[in-house]
């Protein structure tokens, strides 16, 4: 093993919002939304893959590109808080923060494994299926010196699964599939790198403080 490949959100960052966020959230007929309706919008906003909410014809197109195009992303998850009952200007709020990098956290333990990886001789890369640049996350974390590549949905024009998007991270960082393992939250998305030959591991995208040492668990095994 070479080199480790880590998903972004729900693996090493989660987008988690605080009390401000839902402060004035209320229905069209003015009810606030409970904490359980808070976590299904965040849970919608977030989830790496499935259709999170019925959508028109005219979105389905929107939601099957919203991660190879920001224009796309945008009109798609509007629709989904809209059908999720929040207000469209309510709904602007929430997307802006969605795509604000600055609004991430990362997990307890990221950092401490990139950096104990890139010091192990470990190539680094992140694979995202998003439709914004992650990578001021990473900068606002401390953590960009550890990360050789970064390949980002909306400018490389595919998305996991497709193994073009894992074999180009590879070729990138200079190790054969069989020497990479990639990390992510999404058997679906992420585990599609096997079929390409590298090995994967998926963690829960549980809240940041309910998972101190997921990627610790993950990577045990090339740290010891």
């Amino acid at each position: 093993m070479r080199s480790v490949i880590f998903d972004f959100s729900g693996t090493l960052f989660r987008l988690e919002e605080d009390d401000s966020w839902f402060a004035d959230l209320t229905d069209p007929g003015g009810r606030r939304f409970d904490l359980a309706e808070q976590a299904e919008v965040m849970r919608r906003m977030t989830a790496p893959s499935g259709q999170v909410v019925e959508l028109g014809a005219e979105y389905v197109d929107a939601w099957e590109n919203r991660d190879l195009d920001p224009a796309e992303h945008r009109k798609v998850y509007l629709e989904v808080l809209r059908a999720s009952g929040v207000p469209d200007a309510q709904a602007e709020s929430l997307y802006g923060r969605l795509i604000d990098p600055g609004h991430w956290t990362a997990y307890p333990d990221t950092a401490e494994v990139l950096r104990r990886l890139h010091e192990a001789g470990y190539r680094i890369g992140v694979i995202s299926n998003i439709a914004f640049d992650i990578r001021p996350a990473f900068d606002r974390a401390g953590i960009t010196r550890y990360v050789e590549e970064f390949t980002l949905s909306y400018l490389e024009g595919v998305i996991k699964p497709d193994p073009k998007i894992f074999l180009r991270t590879c070729e990138r960082l200079g190790v054969a599939p069989e020497e990479a393992r990639m990390i992510g939250d999404s058997r679906e998305a992420d585990g599609g790198a096997e079929a390409v030959g590298c090995q994967v591991a998926i963690v829960d995208p549980l809240p940041t403080a309910q998972r101190p040492a997921g990627l610790l668990d993950s990577v045990s095994d090339l740290l010891n």
